[in-house]
């Protein structure tokens, strides 16, 4: 599976950002029906988070702290895309987001990063 963030980018405090991200399969036979897809990001100096997962089977989604009521994750299947949608974006949100495949999916811990993409550069600043 190739995955492909875009959406980035300098924002206000305060304002809003939709992050995208494409699957595709790549080799023969290869199934784009991971158990989830999940929203990762990294700040400089900082571990790698989760922010966001989504449970690929029944919808379930999961929400860090950090983004709760801020953060909605969504999923078109027809496209093969998953979506971040952000909002009240602050300062502390600035990192490189990724998305990724995971194996497994868990309400109180969402999900892993096994296999990411290229992440997207997103900056809160005034």
């Amino acid at each position: 599976v190739q995955l492909q963030a875009s959406g980035g980018g300098l924002v206000q405090p305060g304002g809003s950002l939709r992050l995208s991200c494409v699957a595709s399969a790549s080799g023969f036979g290869f199934s784009l029906d991971p158990t989830a897809y999940g929203w990762f990001r990294q700040a400089p100096g900082k571990e790698r988070e989760v922010v966001s997962c989504i449970n690929n089977k029944d919808g379930r989604k999961f929400y860090s702290d950090s983004v709760k009521g801020r953060v909605t994750i969504s999923r078109d299947n027809v496209k093969n895309t998953v979506y971040l949608q952000m909002n009240n974006l602050k300062p502390e949100d600035t990192a490189v987001y990724y998305c990724a495949t995971s194996h497994y999916y868990y309400d109180d811990v969402g999900c892993a990063m096994d296999l990411g993409g290229k992440g997207t550069q997103v900056t809160v600043s005034s």
